[in-house]
C-alpha cells in the first residue's frame, strides 16, 4: 500500500503569495514545490523562492534585535514569475505536474539542488528553564513579492516555511564495528581481555542495537559493575569547541565476571527521544512547528569538506564499562540514521477544510490542506 502524502501550504497575509510542497518534502535532500501568486495582487512586481541555511545561537528575543549569533551558511535564491524560462522546463518531479494541472496557469514551479557541503538540520535540545533558548542549524523556503532578489520585501508579501534537511543512511553499509582491550594488573600474571562488537553499522532511529560482549578473565581480579550504554557525542564547530557527551540508552546490570572466569552475552539497547525528553544539551534532528522530532542523526563528513561549514558534528557510540582494580572500557562508534526513502511519487490527498484549521494553526501558519 503506497504511504499517504499531505501537501503543505502556506499564505502570505496580503493573499499575494501561496507556497506548496508534499509534507514528506519538509523532510528534504532536494527541495521542489509550486508558487501560486495573484497577479492582481503582485501588482507586477516580480516572484521569488530563496533557499536558506543559517546557524544560529542565543534566545529568540535576542535574534530580533540583532544581538543573538547568528551566520548565513547558505542562500539561494530563484525568480518564479515572470519564469525565466519555458514552464515545462522547470518541472522536476511528478508531484509538481499534478499540482499545476490542479492550481491552473498562475501556479510555478521552483526546484532547489542541495549542495554536497551542506549541513543537516540540527538543534540542541535546551532545558525547561531555558525559554526562548536556542543553537541550531535550521532551514527556511521563503517566497515574496519585490522589485529586485536583493529587495528585502515586505513583511505582508512574504510566505516563510521551516523545513528540515536529513542525511539518508548510505546503501552500501561499511564492516561490524568491534573493538577490544586487553588489561593487566600488578600482582596478576595474566590479563583480563574485553571484546565488544555489533551486529551492523548502521542502525535505524527507533531500532535495537544488539551489543555482544565477550570477557575472558584470566587475571586474579574480579569485574564488576558492568554497564553497557549509548552515547551521543555533539561538537559544536562553528563558532566554538564546545561538546557535549550524553547517554541516551543505558543498562546498569548486576553482572560479574570473578577472576579465572568468562562471559558471553548480548545487550540490547534501543535509544529514543522520548527516554530524553529532560536532557539538556542534546542534539535532535531539527524541530518544525507542530511536529515531532527525533534524536539527530550521525554526521557524514565527506572528505572535501569544511568541518566547521557543517555547524555541528554528530556521532555515537557504544560503550561497555566495568571495573576491576580501576575502570575498564570499550568504546565501538555506529551510525544512526534515517533509512533511504522510496521514490514513490504517487501522492494521496488529504482533505483539511480551513475553517476547521481556523483558531488551530490559523490562516497565517502552515496547513496541511489539498491543493
Amino acid at each position: 500500500m503506497s504511504p499517504k502524502h499531505v501537501i503543505y501550504k502556506k499564505l502570505s497575509r496580503d493573499k499575494s503569495v501561496r507556497i506548496r510542497f508534499p509534507l514528506g518534502k519538509r523532510r528534504v535532500s532536494n527541495l521542489y514545490g509550486v508558487v501560486l501568486l495573484d497577479p492582481e495582487l503582485t501588482k507586477g512586481k516580480k516572484v521569488y523562492v530563496m533557499l536558506s541555511c543559517t546557524f544560529r545561537y542565543g534566545r529568540d528575543d535576542l535574534d530580533m534585535l540583532g544581538m543573538a549569533f547568528r551566520r548565513d551558511i547558505f542562500l539561494c535564491t530563484r525568480q518564479v514569475y515572470p519564469p525565466l524560462q519555458d514552464r515545462d522546463r522547470s518541472i522536476h518531479t511528478k508531484i509538481q505536474e499534478r499540482l499545476l494541472r490542479k492550481l491552473g496557469n498562475n501556479a510555478y514551479p521552483f526546484f532547489f539542488e542541495f549542495p554536497d557541503n551542506l549541513p543537516c538540520s540540527v538543534a540542541l535540545q535546551p532545558a525547561a528553564t531555558d525559554v526562548g533558548k536556542h543553537c541550531a542549524v535550521e532551514f527556511e523556503v521563503k517566497a515574496f513579492c519585490a522589485d529586485n532578489q536583493d529587495e528585502k520585501g515586505q513583511k505582508r508579501s512574504t510566505v516563510r516555511l521551516a523545513i528540515r534537511k536529513v542525511q539518508y543512511a548510505p546503501e552500501k553499509g561499511g564492516p561490524v564495528p568491534s573493538n577490544e582491550t586487553t588489561c593487566e594488573f600488578m600482582m596478576s600474571d595474566k590479563p583480563l581481555h574485553m571484546s565488544v562488537s555489533l551486529d551492523k553499522e548502521t542502525y535505524y532511529h527507533g531500532e535495537p542495537i544488539n551489543v555482544s560482549v565477550n570477557i575472558d578473565n584470566s587475571s586474579s581480579k574480579d569485574m564488576k559493575n558492568i554497564t553497557v550504554s549509548v552515547e551521543q557525542v555533539t561538537n559544536v564547530v562553528l563558532y566554538s569547541n564546545d561538546k557535549y557527551v550524553k547517554s541516551v540508552a543505558i543498562e546498569e546490570t548486576s553482572d560479574s565476571v570473578p577472576s579465572g572466569t568468562s562471559l558471553k552475552k548480548v545487550y540490547t539497547l534501543c535509544p529514543l527521544l522520548d527516554s530524553n525528553r529532560e536532557s539538556r544539551g542534546l542534539a535532535l534532528d531539527g524541530k518544525l512547528k507542530h511536529e515531532d522530532t527525533n534524536l539527530a542523526s550521525s554526521t557524514i563528513v565527506k572528505d572535501e569538506v569544511l568541518k566547521e561549514v557543517l555547524g555541528m558534528l554528530v556521532a555515537y557510540r557504544v560503550v561497555v564499562r566495568g571495573t576491576a582494580a580501576g575502570e575498564v572500557a570499550v568504546e565501538v562508534p555506529f551510525l544512526l540514521m534515517h533509512p533511504e526513502p522510496s521514490a514513490d511519487d504517487d501522492m494521496v490527498f488529504e482533505e483539511f477544510k480551513r475553517s476547521y484549521l481556523k483558531g488551530v494553526i490559523g490562516d497565517d501558519d502552515e496547513s496541511p490542506a489539498e491543493p
